[in-house]
């Protein structure tokens, strides 16, 4: 399978690059979808700690500003900035509640973010839709907090584990039009994670069992996900 790689280089200059070109990649293609009930999804994947949720709102942003001034001749009916939106995975987790219900809840807490802590859908392809978020503050999905409208042409669905292909997720990953991954270094997006673990509160000891015990793990088996991808976007820091 043809792959396209794109250097994401941690440096303000080429970083906004990188976004304006995957921005610029999507509008052509979605401006030629003249019905509203089609749409383009791009599924954008890797590991806790690649740096998904900023590159896809970024990405976004840029298309609700090209789209007047490459797309306006295409489809008059849409107008900025609504063309384009985030689908974040994180509203599908498990709830808290449904973990409790499960033989080992003990251990089905610890294994939170894991791949079996979904609740899969696949019901955001055509139309109008409400989707749920995620409230980190609470720790638990807030349902029907997103709209997908008739209007959102370009539909990024952000998450750990959408390019895998293996049940559930199968069905998610055939689905993208596009599939972007983040390859980024796993010690570096640990090293993200656990400063974000410790953020919220958690003790150093705490965060550092769990990057051990369940993010590491986690992002061993999202990697191996990337030769699904059809975009590959590498993370450099320096």
């Amino acid at each position: 399978m043809w792959m396209l790689m794109i250097d994401l280089l941690f440096h303000e200059s080429c970083m906004e690059e990188i976004y304006d070109k995957l921005a610029e990649r999507l509008v052509p293609a979605s401006a030629a979808m003249f019905s509203p009930n089609v749409k383009r999804l791009v599924g954008l994947a890797g590991p806790p700690g690649a740096g998904k949720s900023t590159l896809a709102y970024e990405v976004v942003s840029r298309i609700n500003s090209l789209w007047p001034q490459k797309a306006a001749s295409f489809d008059a009916e849409v107008m900025p900035p609504d063309v384009a939106t985030v689908l974040p995975m994180d509203g599908f987790h498990l709830y808290r509640s449904q973990l409790d219900a499960m033989e080992d809840p003990k251990e089905a807490h610890a294994r939170r973010g894991g791949e079996i802590c979904f609740n899969l859908y696949v019901r955001f392809q055509k139309g109008s839709v409400y989707v749920p978020s995620f409230d980190h503050g609470v720790g638990d999905p807030v349902e029907d907090d997103i709209f997908v409208s008739l209007q959102h042409k370009v539909v990024i669905v952000e998450g750990n584990y959408l390019l895998l292909e293996e049940g559930t997720w199968k069905d998610i990953s055939d689905m993208f039009d596009e599939k972007w991954f983040i390859d980024v270094n796993l010690d570096t997006a640990m090293q993200r994670v656990e400063a974000r673990h410790i953020s919220t509160g958690k003790p150093p000891d705490v965060a550092k069992w769990r990057i051990d015990y369940n993010d590491r793990p986690n992002a061993e088996l999202i990697v191996k996900s990337k030769t699904n991808a059809d975009v590959l976007i590498r993370s450099i820091s320096f």
